[in-house]
Parts: structure tokens; C-alpha cells; sequence
């Protein structure tokens, strides 16, 4: 039989990112209010055939970035070369304003959730171009916050900047390869520099080696180095701006042009487009950034944003993975081609336990981008400010963990198809793997929930807008979801254990459950009110899914899993450790 005869499969379609996704017309429609849900509404039916047109045409020019270390003549140059694809991955995003629109402020407190909502319909398809674009997004706001007037005046333009022939790109060193996520071993020193002054602020050098450089084709960078004592820790770090080439402004220079020097590329499972890089700073010139010693303070805004912007990068590939999944067993014919995929109310059960995951994770996701938004344009209250702090680690770990399962499943549910590169599911969970590191692991965000659950106030001020919320739940509504909300309320009143100070050994990953099933049940919850009170045509399964997850999506497991862990000695974390590195093992050594 030639390849052309025979039964041919019918090609899904998945032309209609915004149009047609379950969640985020809706939960816009809640956020935004009625005047700028209607102004904005157009752009992002416009930007859908951005995505399906030039954003995955662009896509299949993406390749791996490759090194020139020296050139014919044996000298040293340090040539970075990307693909077409990536330039112009970034040259449309920037034009679209992913980095911008939050700036521009032209709707207040709600363009971040304009810009994360483009952002999160095009994540399937941007090869991760977002990782740069995150970390120029938070070096624009800590230039904004911190930076020197000549920074705000020739820095901040370009990194907001809607025009890809003069933008700039940023990136974030902090990682080195005594601490890893511990920057307080921090190697790279900062030495005043007796050059003459430079109108960007005060010149330093740095000399240090940086383990992980995520965006080695940027323009600038910003950094930790030392200007105190070892001893000092993290207190001894102040922040820096680095000019990856010099001159800045003018030219296309290779990194030697500043003394940083590539000394390889990172050889990765995914995220192979992003050119990530080890680099020696060996003479940099940098300029200092808000106060000396005050690094780990004045970098915190770069790690908030990015650690948003990884929880919508998760979600946004999980709703592609999502709509390949759905659309094809929409033409996938079974029992001898009697009927679809999507008639099969076994198969569809498993679609919708990935739909609710996509759901509750925008839902969270896009509650704090909105504090978020607030905080920045100076409408947040101080209990905003306590919740987003509290909320910032809680989306970004909990939205990689889930989103990862779920897409799974989405790889599943075609078969052998959904393990084939063509599909696009394989490489989504390639590059989605690493939203479980980058920016903190689960038990760092864990523990980072911990400190600040442990602030005066801040948990506090999350029960209260947590105890507010359910006791705004209209009696209409309250006799459809007396169970859920019941075990919703039980769940909440045991946070204050789970974060009591001391904290057990155990606690903190547990606690992390515990409180993002909490945030996402309560989320899930408002959106449910909104709907319920406002009659829409959706009401009913925005009523399903805040009872779904409270019910069946590991609420109960993860108090369980609280319980446990408060009541754990130092026999179960001994046990741990004769299970990892004990009996045999230890007896051979």
C-alpha cells in the first residue's frame, strides 16, 4: 500500500488560542472592569492570529545557539551566535509589548494582567523566549525603583521599549557554584574602580565566575557581587548593572569587550533555544545599583516578577497542551470509527481533570499578577502587599508542579502520536521542566513561604481576605457548595498551625501544599460568586470547579499531609536518612 491510500487521520486544529480557551475570555472579564475588558478584548483577538501566523512560523526558525571562542588567528572573541528564529521571537515580543504594556501603565493596575494574559496565549509557541524578556522586565523595575537618574534616563527607555532595532534585553546572575540558590557564598567581588566616574553611578569591577547566565545575548545584566566580607553573607552583596559589551550604546561588540568572558554554553535537557552560559568576570566593569550591601533587598523585584512571569510560561504550556489534547479527540474516530474520542465520557473525565488543573492555575496565577499590578502603581493596601509577598513563591512553585503532571497527561491521551517531537507536546514538556528550578525549587519556595508566613501580619493578613471571601458567599450560591465550603473552611483554620513558629524540620514543604490548595480553592471560589452573581451562561461549571477541587484534587491529602509532618520527630527524619544513605550502603563504606 502506498503511503497516500489508506485511512488518513484528520489533522486537529488550533487556530484560536484566546476565541476559544475555556478560562482566560471569562476570568478577563471578571478582573478587568467593563470599559477595559471592551478596549482590550479586540487586541487580544487580534494577537490569537499573531500567534498562529507569525509567532509559529518565526518558531520553526529556532534553533540551539552555538559559541565562537576564536577566531582563525587563535585570539580569544567569545562570539555568541543565535537563530533567526530567536531575534525574531523577540523582536515580535517586543513590539507586542510583553515587557512594555506593564510600564506604559495605560490601564493601571491592570496591565500586568494585559500583559501576562498575551504572554500566557502565546507560551506554547515562544520557544521560551520569555526567559529573557522576564529578566528584562525585572531589571526595568529595579532600575525604576533603585537605579541612578542617567540609568532611568538611557537604561529603562530601551528595556521597555516597543522598538526591536534599539530595545534592550537583560539578564539575572545571581547563581554560583558554591550556593546555587544560596547567595549568601557568594564568590564575585566588587572592587571601586579608579577609572573616572561614569554617568550610569558608581564604577565598580567585578571579578568572579557565574555558574548560570540565562540570557547571554542581552545587552546588560544585572548582578551580585561582594563589596562587604565573606562573613557578612548575604549582607555583604550589593547590586550591579553590567554591561555585557562596551560601548554600550554603539555596536555589536563580542563580552571581551567588557573582560566577561563565555567559557561554554550549558548543554541541557530543554529550554535548548535560550543561550545559557558559565561566565568569568574578569575585570567587568559594573555600576552600582540603590545602596552598597543592599543587594539581596534591592534585587527581590526582579525575583517576585520573574517568579510570576515562570508560573504563566507553566501555564501557558499546559494550555497548549491542553487544546492539542482536546482537539484531537475531537477527530480522533474509535470503535471501528463509530464515534470520536471526545464522545467517550472516559477519555473526556481525563480531559477535564487536566481543564480543571489549567483553570485553577490561571485562576491563582492571574489574582496575584493582579496584586502585582497594584503593588506597582501604588493602589495596593497593605494587606496587598503582605499577600502578594506571601503568594509570589506559592504561584510560581505550585503552577511548575501541576502544570508538569498535567501536561503528562496531555502527551498521554494521543497515544504514541504524543510522544512524537511533531506534536509538540514532547518539546512543551522539555522546556516546562525547568519552571521546577528556575528561580527556586519547590523547597525553596517553601521555605521562602515559611520566613514570610512568619512576618508580623502576613499570614494575617491572608486569612483575613481569606475569611472575608467566604463569608461574601451569597446564600443562593452557599446551599449548592455547603460540603466544599466546609471542608474549604476546616482546611483554612489549620494554616496557623502549619506555619507556627518554630516551624518542625518537616513542615515546610507540607505547609506549601497545604496553603496553595487553600489559594487556589479560594480563587477558584471568587470566580465562582462573580459568576453565580452576575448569572452567566457559565455559572453552573464555575460552580463545578471550585467543588471539584476542593473535593477530589488533593485538598484532603495535603491537610493530612500537614498533620503528619507536625507530628514527625527526629526518628522520621533519622529513618529518612538511613533510607537514603543508610544500612548496606553505609555498612560498605
Amino acid at each position: 500500500m502506498r503511503i497516500e491510500e489508506g485511512f488518513q487521520q484528520t489533522p486537529f486544529s488550533d487556530e484560536e488560542p484566546y476565541t476559544t480557551d475555556p478560562v482566560i475570555p471569562a476570568l478577563l472579564n471578571r478582573l478587568f472592569p467593563k470599559s477595559v475588558y471592551h478596549e482590550l478584548e479586540p487586541d487580544f483577538r487580534r494577537f490569537e492570529r499573531v500567534i498562529v501566523t507569525s509567532i509559529r512560523s518565526m518558531g520553526e526558525l529556532v534553533a540551539p545557539p552555538y559559541l565562537t571562542q576564536y577566531d582563525q588567528w587563535g585570539r580569544r572573541v567569545d562570539i555568541l551566535h543565535t537563530s533567526e528564529g530567536w531575534r525574531g521571537l523577540r523582536a515580535i515580543c517586543q513590539e507586542e509589548g510583553i515587557v512594555a504594556i506593564p510600564y506604559e501603565r495605560k490601564h493601571g493596575e491592570y496591565s500586568r494582567i494585559h500583559a501576562f494574559s498575551k504572554l500566557l496565549l502565546m507560551a506554547g509557541d515562544n520557544q521560551v523566549i520569555d526567559c529573557p524578556l522576564s529578566m528584562s522586565d525585572g531589571c526595568a523595575r529595579v532600575i525604576e525603583l533603585y537605579g541612578t537618574k542617567d540609568m532611568r534616563e538611557n537604561i529603562y527607555p530601551r528595556l521597555v521599549s516597543r522598538d526591536p532595532a534599539i530595545a534592550f534585553t537583560a539578564g539575572q546572575w545571581m547563581t554560583e557554584r558554591p550556593g546555587g540558590s544560596d547567595v549568601s557564598q557568594t564568590e564575585t567581588k566588587a572592587t571601586p574602580s579608579r577609572r573616572s566616574a561614569h554617568s550610569l553611578g558608581e564604577t565598580y569591577i567585578l571579578d568572579g565566575f557565574k555558574w548560570f547566565s540565562s540570557a547571554t545575548d542581552s545587552n546588560v545584566s544585572v548582578a551580585l557581587a561582594r563589596t562587604g566580607t565573606a562573613e557578612q553573607g548575604s549582607r555583604g552583596l550589593s547590586l550591579f548593572l553590567v554591561p555585557l559589551r562596551l560601548p554600550l550604546f554603539h555596536g555589536l561588540a563580542s563580552p571581551i569587550s567588557n573582560n566577561i568572558y563565555v567559557h561554554r554554553l550549558k548543554d541541557k535537557l530543554g529550554t535548548r533555544a535560550v543561550p545559557t552560559a558559565e561566565l568569568s568576570l574578569e575585570g567587568a566593569e559594573a555600576y552600582l545599583i540603590g545602596s552598597p550591601g543592599a543587594g539581596v533587598k534591592h534585587i527581590v523585584p526582579v525575583l517576585g516578577i520573574t517568579r510570576i512571569h515562570s508560573a504563566v510560561g507553566s501555564i501557558g504550556a499546559l494550555r497548549r497542551g491542553l487544546v492539542i489534547a482536546s482537539s484531537f479527540a475531537s477527530v480522533r474516530r474509535i470503535e471501528g470509527g463509530r464515534r470520536c474520542l471526545s464522545e467517550s465520557p472516559l477519555h473526556v473525565a481525563e480531559l477535564a481533570k487536566i481543564s480543571l488543573t489549567y483553570r485553577a492555575l490561571a485562576h491563582m496565577t492571574f489574582g496575584v499578577a493582579h496584586l502585582l499590578g497594584k503593588s506597582e502603581c501604588r493602589t495596593a493596601t497593605a494587606d496587598d502587599e503582605l499577600r502578594l509577598r506571601l503568594l509570589t513563591p506559592v504561584v510560581k512553585g505550585f503552577s511548575a508542579e501541576k502544570a508538569m503532571v498535567a501536561l503528562e497527561e496531555c502527551m498521554a491521551s494521543l497515544g504514541g502520536q504524543g510522544y512524537m517531537e511533531e506534536n509538540v507536546i514532547a518539546r512543551l514538556i522539555r522546556d516546562t521542566l525547568v519552571e521546577k528550578i528556575w528561580e527556586g525549587t519547590i523547597t525553596v519556595m517553601a521555605l521562602d513561604v515559611l520566613r514570610t508566613a512568619q512576618t508580623v501580619g502576613a499570614l494575617d493578613a491572608y486569612l483575613n481576605w481569606a475569611r472575608a471571601l467566604l463569608s461574601s458567599v451569597p446564600e443562593t450560591l452557599r446551599k449548592h457548595i455547603k460540603a466544599p465550603l466546609s471542608n474549604l473552611l476546616a482546611a483554612l483554620e489549620e494554616l496557623p498551625s502549619a506555619y507556627k513558629n518554630p516551624a518542625p524540620d518537616l513542615i515546610p514543604r507540607s505547609a506549601f501544599y497545604l496553603l496553595s490548595q487553600v489559594t487556589v480553592s479560594l480563587y477558584l471560589l471568587e470566580h465562582a460568586i462573580w459568576s453565580h452573581t452576575n448569572a452567566t451562561t457559565q455559572s453552573g461549571v464555575d460552580i463545578e470547579a471550585f467543588s471539584r477541587w476542593v473535593e477530589d484534587c488533593g485538598l484532603a491529602v495535603a491537610r493530612e499531609e500537614v498533620r503528619k509532618a507536625l507530628k514527625a520527630g527526629l526518628n522520621r527524619s533519622r529513618m529518612d536518612t538511613e533510607l537514603v544513605y543508610g544500612g548496606y550502603n553505609r555498612a560498605k563504606l
